[in-house]
């Protein structure tokens, strides 16, 4: 029948070996890793128990990435894996999972800061000019620049054009790579963790 999730073929707690006298059984199936990689859209329906439908996605360049400060949410282009904690396998082969460190594109953001904040973000110079905009939508942009908060290390990100995000949905189950993008402590968690890897 194939893969199978029953794990009777493990060993016992106390390393002996097991007889198995039971035939696999279509409800214990399993089946392959979807592996999703980073290239054109890719995404394939899978028939599952009860006549549900799965979707794997095998390939996937693009996700709607959250930014949990600001409470939006972008569709932007996905451009690697950095980070895995299962496998550093996935890094190299920039296969996309649940919980994986992925560079997106800071494009959406940043024009999101621009048309809500009225502040450019991502050049060295805050070269931002409202005389374009209407008088009612320049006096909006201002109060809310007052209030606007960015923290240091998403401007660095913004200025290289790309910021670290996580991917939050399961890629071979739902056929999407949804997330949100790391800031504060979760931030500087995995900046720690990449550098060690770098090292090591």
């Amino acid at each position: 029948m194939g893969i199978d999730q029953s794990k009777r073929n493990k060993r016992r707690k106390t390393g002996g070996r097991r007889n198995v006298h039971i035939m696999k059984r279509k409800y214990n199936l399993g089946r392959p890793a979807a592996n999703t990689k980073i290239g054109a859209k890719r995404v394939r329906p899978v028939r599952v128990r009860f006549g549900n439908t799965k979707w794997r996605a095998l390939r996937l360049d693009h996700g709607n990435f959250a930014w949990p400060t600001e409470r939006r949410a972008f569709k932007t282009k996905i451009i690697s894996a950095v980070y895995n904690a299962t496998n550093n396998e996935y890094v190299r082969t920039n296969t996309l999972t649940k919980g994986a460190i992925v560079l997106v594109d800071a494009a959406p953001f940043r024009l999101y800061y621009w048309k809500y904040y009225g502040l450019e973000v991502g050049r060295k110079k805050d070269d931002s000019d409202l005389s374009k905009r209407s008088p009612h939508a320049r006096k909006r942009c201002e109060a809310r620049a007052k209030d606007a908060k960015l923290e240091p290390a998403l401007k660095e990100q913004f200025l290289t054009g790309r910021l670290l995000a996580c991917v939050a949905s399961r890629p071979g189950q739902c056929g999407v790579a949804d997330g949100y993008i790391l800031e504060g402590d979760e931030l500087a968690f995995y900046k720690k963790k990449m550098e060690k890897k770098k090292k090591a």
